[in-house]
C-alpha cells in the first residue's frame, strides 16, 4: 500500500513540475479540447483505430475476406483454452509505444487511461461477450515487485467498471517465475507457462463467465495456460480481452 501511495505523490508532484503532456508522446497539452484522457488527439485516434479485420477466436490480424466462422487459418485447429479474444489494435506504432511506456514502474496512469479507451472503443464487443467477472494475467511477485505493479490489473480495473462486473485481481497466482516469452514457436512457449498459474483456494468461479485481460497476445499461450487453469478452478467460459496482438 505505502509503495502505491508513494507512486501516487511521485505523479502528483510531478504534474505540479512538468506541464501536463500526452502520456505517449510527450506532446504539451495545449487547448484542453486537443486532449482525452491525458492523450493528445494524434495518440488517442491512433490507438483506437484498427482499420485491420481480426479473427474473434484469436485476435489475430487476418485478411479481408477471411472465413473466421470457426476461427482464423492460425487458430482454428488449435486448442486455445479461452472461447474467443478482444483486441484494442494490432501491436504497431503509439499503440505498441503505449504498452512499452505500461511496463515501467511510471506506467500506471497510461495504464489506467488506456483501460478506459479500451472500453470506450470496444464496449459494444466486451459487453456481447457477456462476462460476470473480470481477472487480469497476474505477473509473478518477483517481476510485480520489480515493476511496481500489474499492468493488466490496471487495465482490468476499468474494463470492469465500464462493465459493472466483479473485479478479481487475486483469484489466479502465478507460481512459477517464466522466462519472458522469447521462444520462437507456440510449442515452446506454451512448454514455457505450462502449470504457472494457480487458482487461489476459496476461490468461487463455478458457473462464472471471465473475461482474462492483458497488455499484450503474442501466440496465446500465456492467456491459454491461465484460461486452462480458470476453468479447472470452475468457470463455465473464458473471453481473453488484450490491449494489442502481435
Amino acid at each position: 500500500m505505502w509503495l502505491r501511495g508513494l507512486r501516487e505523490l511521485a505523479r502528483g508532484v510531478g504534474q505540479l513540475v512538468f506541464p501536463n503532456a500526452c502520456l505517449i508522446c510527450d506532446a504539451p497539452e495545449g487547448d484542453r479540447a486537443d486532449f482525452r484522457h491525458g492523450l493528445c488527439n494524434d495518440c488517442h485516434s491512433a490507438v483506437t483505430t484498427d482499420p485491420l479485420p481480426a479473427c474473434p477466436r484469436c485476435a489475430l490480424t487476418v485478411g479481408p475476406h477471411s472465413d473466421t466462422t470457426d476461427g482464423c487459418s492460425v487458430c482454428r485447429d488449435v486448442a486455445l483454452g479461452f472461447q474467443g479474444a478482444i483486441r484494442l489494435g494490432h501491436y504497431d506504432h503509439r499503440l505498441r509505444d503505449a504498452v512499452l511506456r505500461m511496463k515501467s514502474g511510471a506506467g500506471e496512469a497510461l495504464a489506467e487511461v488506456m483501460g478506459r479507451v479500451f472500453w470506450e472503443a470496444a464496449c459494444a464487443p466486451l459487453r456481447s461477450a457477456g462476462v460476470d467477472v473480470v481477472v487480469p494475467v497476474p505477473l509473478h511477485w518477483r517481476r510485480r515487485w520489480v515493476r511496481g505493479y500489474n499492468q493488466a490489473a490496471a487495465v482490468g480495473r476499468e474494463l470492469a467498471a465500464g462493465l459493472g462486473a466483479k473485479f478479481a485481481p487475486e483469484v489466479v497466482r502465478r507460481v512459477r517465475h517464466t522466462p519472458q516469452q522469447l521462444q520462437p514457436s507456440a510449442s515452446a512457449r506454451r512448454e514455457n507457462v505450462r502449470g504457472a498459474f494457480l487458482v487461489r483456494s476459496g476461490a468461487s468461479l463455478a458457473r462464472r463467465s471471465v473475461l482474462l485481460v492483458d497488455d499484450v497476445m503474442t501466440t496465446g499461450s500465456t492467456a491459454g495456460e491461465a484460461a486452462r487453469t480458470l476453468r479447472e478452478g470452475g468457470a463455465s467460459r473464458v473471453v481473453v480481452a488484450v490491449l494489442a496482438r502481435k
